[in-house]
Formats: C-alpha cells, structure tokens, sequence
C-alpha cells in the first residue's frame, strides 16, 4: 500500500550513552534510525528542531531535559511543517528521555491535528526501550491510529535495518 509518509525526528548528537559508556557522537542515534527508514520508505524527512539547543554534554542535558519534564515545558521548534494534511503516516522517531519522549516532540504532537492519521513510533534508548511514550502519543493524538512501537537500542542503530524494515511491514503494511 502506498502511503505519504513523514519521518518526523528529534535527536541529539554530542555525549550520548553508547554501550554502558559515555561517547561524543558526531551524529544522534535517531537522526542515523530516521534517515535510514527514509531510504526504505522514500518518506519526507523532518528535524524536530528546538529553537534552543541542548548542550552537548551528557550531564548538563539529562538535568535540563529532567527539569522540562517536570514543568511540562513546550520548547519553541525552529520550523514546523506547513502542515501534515497531505501524509497518510508519520513515523515519529525520538529518544527516550527520562521515560518518555523529549520535550520538543510533544512541541511538535500538540501543534497539529493527527485526527485519521497512522502514527509509528520508534524510539532509540541504551536500555529503557519505549517508555511512557506510546501512551503519551495517543493522549496528545487520540484521534490518531498509533501503532505499536519498535524500540532500538542507539548502540546498535546502525545495524537494526533489518528489524525496521519488519516493523514497517507488520505494523503499516510498508518497506
């Protein structure tokens, strides 16, 4: 079945949790998982980006991002799309933050209306898979189709295709 699909994606590069240690990734784990579904999808890519930038240092991050959560804070993105009318799918990809999704992605689910849209969440992690997240997505969109969500663990991102492409398919009929 042919779909419009957005790939609609939050990441982070920097000092980031990489097999049990902490490494500086020249790029985030979650950009590398969207852009390869991309490839598998020909989707529409798009950066969820915060006007103001998380430091790249592992520590500071997890502190501003912890105090975000607790205020319900809606960081203001650099651009959003003009609108999401035309795509059937978003494949919403993030990292899981403090059990959850990152703040500027709740930014992003709350400015549009996903009413009759397939939302597919993929989350990258070091060991806390999904979270809260899906939860969290279908009350920001309950009018939305949210499918079941695949977790990949950010030091194996590189390698998952294979899982991604099974996902896609069993989950959205894609790939």
């Amino acid at each position: 079945m042919d779909k419009n699909i957005l790939i609609a994606y939050f990441s982070r590069k920097g000092g980031n949790y990489f097999n049990g240690s902490l490494v500086n990734l020249p790029l985030g784990n979650t950009e590398i998982a969207a852009k390869m579904i991309a490839e598998m999808t020909a989707g529409e890519l798009f950066c969820i980006d915060p006007l103001k930038k998380y430091s790249q240092d592992y520590h500071t991050c997890t502190e501003v991002a912890k105090a975000e959560l607790h205020a319900h804070a809606r960081p203001q993105l650099v651009s959003y799309p003009d609108s999401i009318n035309e795509y059937d799918a978003i494949i919403l990809c993030y990292p899981n933050w403090w059990g959850s999704m990152p703040m500027p992605v709740f930014t992003f689910l709350e400015r549009f209306d996903f009413s009759g849209k397939i939302i597919l969440p993929l989350c990258t992690h070091e060991g806390s898979g999904m979270g809260r997240s899906e939860e969290d997505i279908q009350k920001i969109c309950p009018l939305a189709s949210v499918k079941s969500g695949l977790s990949i663990r950010g030091s194996v991102v590189k390698d998952a295709g294979k899982d991604m492409q099974i996902w896609l398919k069993e989950t959205a009929g894609m790939a």
